[in-house]
């Protein structure tokens, strides 16, 4: 709206000549002309206009000079990253035990079984006597890396390798792991099959172990939850609930509840057991020789879809070793066979080597006990491993094989089997070409996890079973101390 003054028509101005507006103009011009401040200044500004036009009319541009001057980025000072701590993981503290529970035991490998000695099955740190037989069978740069080791030293190689780790430490302080080097498999095997033997023979290198173990500081401490021991045997050598039953009662011993035990069979109901794979005979010297064996295994071609290694149990009531060798002889157009009647295959030969390089499939049902060392031999071979209890593997070596059972093996229902409504011949022609490659590729992935080095000090950049092993232990105490489930 519109604002309105009090007056709705305003009072007319007289008009001023413009004629008159004009003279008085030019008037005053004149009078500033005639002044000499006035004529300093138009000379300046002159002279301004001369020089902007004399510029402007040069043959070059303003742009095209080059500066004088050109500043330079600041340069900030650079921050150097903080160098990775190889040891974040963890830090392990070996004890040294009493040489009568380690050194003295290995000293004595003649009386170590009560049927023949045991020293060439414990010679170089525990890897055995080099492999013979096998030219021609494996690369020639990898015969030496090949020796006859016995499936029951992994204490003798863990012993070995951790006192050379990186990771250990001289002072109990330093430490977040513990290792206990006791020899409890070959201390108890002595007496595993003497009729003379006491129970209190077999308990009591365990005995003695634990009462010095349990008088130091550091176990004190923790009461044994940052302490862990390899005991190279399985877990049922060392379970013994009555004084007349099988093995050792080691585990069941005060002091002992709480330390975590690297076992090659472990109780899947027992949290302190870990599965670790058997010894084979395979022991890299470096990276490249992990490399050259997985490159050998899956170029090698393979005549056989199947094979079987191993011997009857007459003695065990519907042996099932027995009916897979029979199986595995009446089909030998598909399946190879090595019979390991006696002991003549305890610690690998040239014969089971060649025959799992040579098939797609190898039968491992369970052994004297659910696990057997031939798993290893198989995989390691680039042959893909045929379950039929679901506790020979998957529930066994959980930090080394992988979490989906079928992209690695094949599990066939034994019942089945036995009663004849699945043959093993059609179930593994079932298989595609494309999807057994897949298989074998995955197993050829994992291969590294199922070794030991050679060298005490490990491989390069490739982890090994025994590198799995301790980082899983770390990693396992790491885990207890956050989540606090403790007891004494």
């Amino acid at each position: 709206m519109f604002s309105v003054s009090d007056n709705k028509f305003p009072e007319p101005q007289p008009k001023r000549p413009q004629s008159l507006d004009k003279v008085n103009s030019f008037n005053s011009i004149l009078q500033l002309i005639h002044q000499p401040r006035t004529c300093l200044l138009f000379a300046i500004l002159a002279l301004q206009v001369l020089l902007l036009f004399t510029l402007r009319s040069l043959p070059f541009a303003r742009q095209h000079l080059s500066p004088t001057y050109s500043p330079q980025p600041v340069r900030l000072p650079l921050t150097v990253p903080e160098p990775e701590d190889e040891c974040g993981s963890g830090r392990v503290f070996v004890y040294d035990l009493p040489k009568t529970l380690n050194q003295e035991i290995l000293q004595n490998c003649d009386d170590l079984n009560p049927w023949s000695s045991r020293c060439k099955a414990l010679a170089n740190d525990g890897l055995g006597q080099k492999a013979t037989g096998i030219k021609g069978i494996v690369p020639d740069n990898l015969v030496p890396a090949w020796y006859w080791t016995d499936q029951f030293v992994s204490e003798v190689i863990f012993h070995n390798r951790i006192l050379n780790h990186k990771c250990r430490v001289m002072e109990p302080e330093s430490a977040t792991a513990f290792y206990i080097p006791f020899y409890a498999g070959l201390a108890v095997g002595k007496y595993l099959w003497s009729n003379s033997s006491t129970a209190q023979d077999r308990d009591r290198h365990c005995e003695m172990m634990l009462r010095w173990v349990q008088d130091q500081p550091s176990y004190k401490k923790s009461d044994g939850w940052d302490h862990f021991i390899t005991m190279g045997r399985i877990t049922w050598d060392f379970r013994r609930s009555k004084n007349d039953d099988w093995g050792s009662s080691c585990i069941y011993l005060p002091g002992m509840r709480n330390i975590t035990r690297l076992l090659i069979e472990r109780n899947p109901w027992d949290y302190f057991d870990v599965g670790i794979p058997y010894p084979t005979g395979f022991h890299p010297r470096s990276d490249s020789d992990v490399a050259d064996w997985q490159n050998f295994v899956r170029n090698r071609s393979r005549s056989k879809l199947f094979s079987f290694a191993g011997g009857k149990r007459s003695a065990i009531k519907n042996d099932f070793r027995g009916l897979l060798l029979s199986h595995c002889q009446k089909e030998s157009d598909a399946c190879r066979v090595v019979d390991c009647a006696g002991t003549k295959c305890s610690n690998g030969t040239s014969a089971i080597l060649e025959t799992f390089l040579d098939s797609d499939f190898c039968l491992q049902p369970r052994g004297d006990s659910f696990t057997r060392r031939s798993i290893f031999d198989c995989m390691v071979a680039g042959s893909i491993p045929v379950f039929f209890w679901r506790r020979t593997a998957y529930i066994q070596y959980e930090w080394f094989l992988p979490g989906e059972p079928d992209s690695y093996s094949v599990f066939i229902d034994r019942y089945a089997v036995i009663n004849g409504t699945a043959s093993i011949k059609n179930v593994l022609q079932g298989f595609s070409r494309e999807e057994v490659k897949k298989m074998r590729e995955k197993v050829i992935d994992y291969i590294p996890k199922f070794l030991y080095a050679e060298t005490q000090e490990g491989l390069e950049t490739v982890k090994d079973a025994f590198d799995i092993a301790l980082e899983g232990v770390f990693r396992r105490f790491k885990q207890q101390g956050e989540l606090g489930f403790r007891w004494k």
